[in-house]
């Protein structure tokens, strides 16, 4: 159905964030679906990792300077 997929659709997809590193603060592009971290991140100047099934809180972007 159609009218359905838009739905269930939205839900299954996933969305590229940018999240600041907790580590050095350097952005990194994580992917999320229903609040939870899709695959690990990891961060390119100093190797952080961010694994999958984290919880993403809401909202927590890096600060501009």
């Amino acid at each position: 159905m159609a009218v359905m997929d838009g739905c269930e659709g939205s839900a299954k997809t996933w969305q590229l964030e940018e999240r600041a590193c907790p580590q050095c603060g350097e952005e990194i592009e994580v992917y999320t679906s229903r609040g939870r971290v899709v695959e690990d991140a990891v961060c390119e100047k100093c190797g952080y990792t961010i694994k999958a099934q984290e919880q993403v809180i809401p909202g927590a972007k890096k600060e501009e300077e």
